[in-house]
């Protein structure tokens, strides 16, 4: 192995990915539309449009490993043919996916890899037809390898809008009311970014771990409600008055908020417990999640 890999995108996983591999003195580029630095040492930076797939290509000759880590805001954009994935066909890389368990949809009881990916809904069908079309390249040749791992909400430094309790977070170090989405009593499992970049870089470098989704491991189901206490205080500040987002409230706020409205396909997740099962990661690739206490502390310091 040349030991280069190529990230695409530099959200909080794909910064995180390019961070845990340029510690170990791998030769690392993070690929985003602006080229934007990360002010990470030893990581070169390329401004590309992901979309290209002939330039991504280009990009990614000679990487042993394409993670794909964007996420953009609108998926519309992802309608189409995923690019990285014939950028990885055609360079050889292996293909590590950036997931989340939108794919499953609804579920009953605790989500393990076992389960069908079942959605309905706009997001969790494209989602599942991501993964199935890495998978059936890898099935017919065309794919060095690849590999999905499965999160739930980002918690953790720099996750900021992207995660349900950091993007109230703000307002709450300030003692303020906050409002969250759906239900706040509920269990719910969150997710530390940084365990998300471990897994990902883990499960691609593990051949035996390829043509499959993992989840990644994370700590015991907190409610929206806990979580967003235990974040305070770590921050040193005592808790705050929560609303809940739910029903019409949320119908009329996406009429006026394109995230909103996305979100209120996904309602499902808050009103019921939404717990994820990571046995299996933890069992194949020895990564056990980063401790709660320590993931509030990271989170509260953004």
């Amino acid at each position: 192995m040349s030991d280069r890999h190529l990230v695409v995108g530099a959200g909080p996983v794909g910064r995180h990915v390019a961070a845990l591999l340029a510690a170990r003195g791998s030769h690392v580029t993070v690929v985003t539309r602006s080229g934007r630095d990360t002010g990470l040492d030893g990581v070169a930076h390329v401004a590309l449009d992901a979309t290209d797939a002939d330039a991504l290509t280009r990009q990614a000759e000679g990487a042993d490993v394409l993670y794909n880590c964007a996420n953009p805001g609108d998926y519309t954009q992802w309608d189409r043919a995923w690019p990285p994935l014939a950028a990885a066909e055609r360079s050889g890389a292996v293909y590590a996916i950036t997931g989340n368990l939108y794919p499953y949809g609804p579920v009953d009881a605790p989500m393990t890899e076992s389960l069908p990916d079942a959605a309905t809904d706009h997001k969790g069908v494209l989602r599942a037809r991501m993964w199935a079309d890495a998978r059936d390249a890898l099935t017919a040749g065309r794919l060095s390898g690849t590999v999905e791992v499965r999160s739930s909400d980002y918690v953790g430094p720099g996750v900021g809008a992207n995660g349900h309790v950091s993007r109230v977070l703000p307002a709450a170090l300030q003692g303020r009311r906050v409002t969250m989405i759906g239900r706040t009593d509920m269990p719910h499992t969150f997710t530390d970014v940084g365990d998300v970049a471990r897994t990902l870089v883990a499960a691609a470098e593990d051949p035996g771990a390829h043509g499959r989704t993992w989840h990644v491991p994370s700590n015991a189901p907190r409610t929206q409600a806990e979580a967003l206490a235990d974040v305070l205080a770590a921050a040193g500040r005592p808790p705050v008055r929560i609303g809940s987002l739910r029903g019409p409230g949320l119908a009329v706020a996406g009429l006026f908020s394109p995230l909103l409205r996305e979100l209120r396909e996904l309602r499902y997740q808050w009103d019921r417990p939404y717990v994820m099962d990571s046995t299996a990661a933890r069992e194949r690739l020895g990564i056990t999640p980063t401790p709660w206490d320590e993931v509030c502390l990271r989170t509260a310091q953004g």
